[in-house]
């Protein structure tokens, strides 16, 4: 699996975060939700924490289950 990459954030007067993949604001975290997405971006890896709280990482089954007969289209 490919480690995740493009991600940024920024933190808002407000407290709020906003989350950038590849230039384009994905999602914003305000609250205490924010805050916890702080504190884990300080103690892990941030692009993959980004990822994670985006929704926008690979599991590593999609060639599988796009194979996978019960997904075939036609």
């Amino acid at each position: 699996m490919a480690a995740p990459e493009g991600f940024k954030y920024t933190v808002r007067a407000d407290g709020s975060v906003l989350i950038w993949h590849r230039g384009r604001a994905v999602t914003t975290v305000r609250g205490g939700r924010a805050a916890a997405f702080l504190a884990q971006v300080e103690e892990d890896d941030p692009q993959m924490v980004m990822a994670r709280w985006t929704g926008q990482y690979r599991h590593g089954n999609e060639r599988t289950a796009k194979n996978h007969p019960r997904n075939a289209r036609g």
